[in-house]
């Protein structure tokens, strides 16, 4: 966590971050309602500071938010930012890949009762356990744009990606824990051979 809070600081100490008391229903309602449609992602500005003062003083509960528009202005722009990308992301986008973190918007860092947040934290860890490679599911491509915005804004080292396409079942749903997908050992246990399931996944 030291380490984590220690990424913040640099962040807020770069003037990047600031502090959203929005509520995910308030963000939901107004990209519903915004004139370019809800498929982009949320982006703010720090509140005046007497407004801000205000509202901590209240306690009312807030994320730390990376500003778009600090970072562009920060590196110049974001045309410089690339990655390697050796498997194939869900349109099949291959090779050095142009990242563009304005889709995901301005994204929360941290927040208060869980702490930082996905993209900082793998972000940080990858870059202290040395990572070179990340291997992951097509589902998290578009996740490593802003990932490769935080590398530079913290000036940390790319890895490189290779994603891969998603197991599905017979209802085109992935396979997930959460939705008490079938395991290999159920699989296994009802007698379905590894070659017949290599030729239903389509490796055979």
């Amino acid at each position: 966590m030291d380490d984590f809070e220690a990424a913040l600081e640099v962040l807020r100490s770069k003037g990047l971050l600031y502090r959203c008391f929005k509520t995910r229903k308030e963000i939901a309602e107004a990209a519903a309602s915004a004139p370019h449609g809800a498929g982009e992602g949320f982006r703010g500005a720090p509140l005046p500071v007497d407004e801000e003062a205000a509202l901590l003083a209240a306690g009312k509960p807030f994320a730390w938010r990376l500003s778009l528009s600090a970072a562009s202005d920060l590196l110049g722009g974001f045309e410089s930012l690339t990655f390697q990308e050796d498997g194939a992301g869900p349109n099949g986008e291959t090779g050095v890949i142009q990242a563009d973190p304005t889709s995901a918007g301005d994204v929360v860092l941290a927040r208060k009762d869980v702490g930082v947040a996905y993209h900082l934290a793998v972000v940080v860890d990858d870059a202290l356990q040395g990572v070179t490679h990340i291997i992951r599911g097509e589902d998290l491509f578009e996740a490593a744009h802003i990932q490769r915005l935080l590398q530079a804004l913290l000036d940390l080292p790319t890895p490189t990606y290779r994603h891969h396409r998603l197991l599905t079942g017979p209802d085109g749903k992935r396979y997930a824990k959460r939705d008490l997908a079938e395991t290999l050992a159920e699989l296994r246990e009802r007698g379905v051979r590894p070659d017949d399931l290599r030729a239903e996944l389509g490796f055979a």
